[in-house]
């Protein structure tokens, strides 16, 4: 789908509905099921940030090009939030094993091995072939 936001910053329900063409009670229904949290001024208007409208650019991909229900855009919307945790949580243990390599090689002495163990080459041994039979 072709993003068609111009610019930055906070839109109304109604000039979503109208970049996208869809009702403004389509949002709203999205927001009821979770899907959507817009923030609200202190006149309870509903306010859309870029990271909103980009999120509701997935949900209508999904939703007009995949053929996929309500229901299967929030168990996809909470598998896409568990995944992107999952890889920040990889992210941060990559570099703390990374710091803690870097800190363990500075500390070993120099001209010594320290905590560094070579590895050894595998060894590939070649698959057998099964010995023919006569029939």
């Amino acid at each position: 789908m072709v993003t068609r936001r111009k610019s930055k910053g906070a839109y109304m329900i109604s000039a979503v509905a109208e970049m996208y063409g869809i009702h403004p009670q389509t949002l709203r229904l999205y927001e009821r099921e979770g899907l959507l949290k817009p923030s609200r001024t202190e006149g309870n208007t509903r306010l859309y940030t870029d990271e909103d409208v980009e999120r509701l650019e997935f949900i209508l991909n999904l939703a007009r090009d995949l053929g996929v229900n309500i229901a299967g855009i929030g168990i996809i919307l909470q598998m896409r939030e568990r995944m992107e945790e999952m890889n920040r949580q990889m992210q941060s243990f990559v570099e703390y094993v990374r710091s803690e390599m870097l800190t363990r090689f500075q500390q070993a002495a120099p001209g010594s091995a320290g905590a560094i163990v070579p590895l050894r080459k595998p060894t590939v041994v070649p698959p057998r072939t099964p010995a023919k039979r006569d029939a």
